[in-house]
């Protein structure tokens, strides 16, 4: 049998290169929907600067750890994975500025700190796309390469995370989840806690869509599949809203009850956008 040949410079380059072409797109499909909601404009405009500093800084580690599993490059260690997050960044940066300006929403008569502020909050799903862009975009059998390898159950939270992060996201700065909140009453937050639970459990582990790979083969119970990752995957999902919605300033002036109720509300959908990560990302 002949030996493998070693890819040479130029097929490495282009392998990057071609990389980056699919993590733009990526990051054009994840964040087109947030691009064009209004709150998003304002939010970055307005958004307090050590908020948004610390939206970057929690970003940047789930980018690592999506990179290791499925970004839109074959990495081969730590260092790599960093890199690639960095440029995934990067990318979701230029890309988000591109498009905003396109629109027309980004102008030299703005100040430096506004246009900053709204390319940097847009960025977030853009990154997001541009780090999976692999797993969406790439060849199958390169697709199939990254997913075969062993995730584990930490990764699978990474998962549920960022699929509720990407999901929540465009969702977290509207009034609408403020009026549903306020509408609700104590048996209402409660119900949408069960529902969210049997949502995110049915989906995950009952219903099994195409593409969606089985968690724990072993053939593990109900109630530890249950307790692990259901009830597991919920409560970071609430995490998530709770991060969101502190970094958007939506806390301020609300009471413990209403912040509850605000993060049930926008639970619901972080919980579905977990359920599905494996589809999503």
């Amino acid at each position: 049998m002949a030996p493998a040949q070693t890819p040479s410079r130029r097929d490495v380059e282009l392998d990057f290169l071609a990389g980056v072409g699919r993590a733009v797109g990526g990051a054009a499909v994840f964040s087109l929907p947030v691009l064009m909601t209004m709150e998003m404009w304002s939010l970055g405009a307005s958004l307090d600067r050590w908020r948004l500093l610390a939206l970057v800084a929690g970003l940047i580690p789930l980018l690592v750890g999506l990179s290791r599993f499925i970004g839109f490059e074959e990495t081969t260690c730590w260092r790599d994975d960093i890199r690639d997050a960095l440029v995934a960044f990067a990318v979701g940066v230029v890309t988000s500025a591109v498009i905003l300006s396109l629109f027309g929403l980004i102008e030299p008569r703005m100040s430096f700190d506004e246009i900053m502020g709204a390319i940097v909050i847009e960025s977030v799903p853009a990154s997001l796309g541009a780090v999976v862009a692999q797993g969406q975009f790439g060849k199958a059998d390169e697709s199939d390469e990254r997913h075969a390898r062993e995730a584990g159950y930490w990764a699978e939270l990474l998962f549920m995370a960022a699929g509720a992060i990407y999901l929540c996201f465009s969702v977290a700065p509207t009034e609408e989840v403020d009026l549903i909140s306020a509408e609700m009453t104590p048996f209402h937050a409660i119900a949408l806690v069960l529902v969210s639970l049997a949502a995110m459990h049915s989906v995950v582990y009952v219903l099994q869509y195409a593409g969606q790979e089985p968690v724990d083969p072993e053939g593990a119970g109900f109630w530890s599949l249950f307790a692990r990752y259901t009830v597991v995957g919920y409560a970071l999902s609430l995490l998530v809203c709770f991060a969101l919605m502190w970094t958007f300033g939506r806390f301020d002036d609300l009471g413990v009850e209403a912040a509850l109720r605000l993060c049930v509300t926008l639970g619901f959908p972080a919980a579905v956008g977990a359920a599905f990560a494996r589809l999503i990302v």
